[in-house]
């Protein structure tokens, strides 16, 4: 493990211990504390271990001092998923922490999380109604998942995440993420919104405008470009980016769940290693905001 990866994880597991202390869980207490727990899981995530058996028998050869007690996979699974609310918790807690949590800029898209590819698979799995099969046109290929749905700013912070249908229309996600998240429209009034052409509507540009946001998005090539439209591709292509971190850094679509508080579990992991990163980057000002390279090895 780096000193850098030690760093990263010594400031999480001081910032979420700080944030719990005072709260008492009931019956006994575990042996693999909260914050421990959530300090694993973003380690396992930025070190790209996949298979949870594998990161437990790496962590526990290397890590023993950092972690005296590492349960066995099957505790570890079932803590991670039972802790689906603390990851949306800390997500959120280390995003505020940040100044780009105040942009006054979102940029909002969708991707595909691939849950399985035979069709036996997807018969049998505990998904099925939940995910479905679906195209993606932006990757030209067929899948059966879900879709991760993300706000994030320009630097790539995540602001909110949803995994839905990939058969429900991207403008009704968005203005459900923005409708059950209250506290996000409270705190950003008079927010520009940056999506693709998916969410040209009327009924969404009424809801933005009722909620004191704007949308920006290209044109359809039927109708008049709006000014300053070509200026939105290269902001586009920033979550594009961000996606491509998820993907690739972080093996979004490797995560192996079978159960739908499995995939929130592993997506909300990654998302959460995700943010800690850039949340740990401009705290100590490093020159770029999204790397992870100095902690994955």
């Amino acid at each position: 493990m780096t000193t850098d990866l030690e760093t990263l994880a010594t400031a999480l597991y001081v910032k979420i211990d700080d944030a719990l202390a005072g709260t008492r869980r009931m019956g006994r207490p575990p042996r693999l504390t909260d914050a421990e727990l959530l300090t694993v899981a973003v380690m396992q995530a930025v070190l790209g271990f996949v298979s949870e058996a594998r990161w437990l028998r790496f962590a526990r050869r290397h890590l023993a001092a950092e972690f005296p007690y590492l349960p066995g996979q099957s505790g570890y699974n079932k803590r991670l998923r039972a802790a689906n609310t603390l990851i949306s918790r800390f997500i959120r807690t280390l995003a505020r922490d940040t100044d780009l949590w105040h942009d006054d800029v979102w940029i909002v898209d969708s991707t595909p999380v691939e849950c399985a590819r035979s069709r036996p698979t997807a018969k049998r799995s505990d998904l099925a109604g939940w995910a479905a099969y679906s195209y993606c046109p932006s990757h030209s290929r067929f899948f059966w998942g879900l879709r991760l749905h993300l706000i994030c700013t320009p630097g790539g912070l995540p602001i909110a995440w949803a995994l839905a249908n990939p058969k429900i229309d991207e403008r009704e996600v968005l203005t459900d993420m923005l409708l059950h998240d209250a506290d996000l429209l409270t705190s950003h009034p008079r927010q520009t919104v940056i999506g693709d052409k998916g969410y040209v509507s009327q009924h969404l540009d009424t809801f933005m405008a009722d909620h004191g946001l704007s949308v920006l998005r290209p044109s359809y090539r039927n109708r008049k470009p709006r000014p300053g439209e070509h200026l939105l591709k290269p902001i586009r292509q920033l979550i594009e980016s961000v996606n491509d971190t998820l993907k690739g850094q972080l093996d979004l679509e490797r995560h192996g769940a079978r159960t739908p508080a499995g995939v929130l579990a592993r997506i909300g992991q990654r998302i959460l290693a995700l943010t800690t990163a850039i949340w740990h980057n401009r705290t100590n000002n490093a020159p770029i905001t999204r790397s992870l390279i100095a902690y994955d090895h």
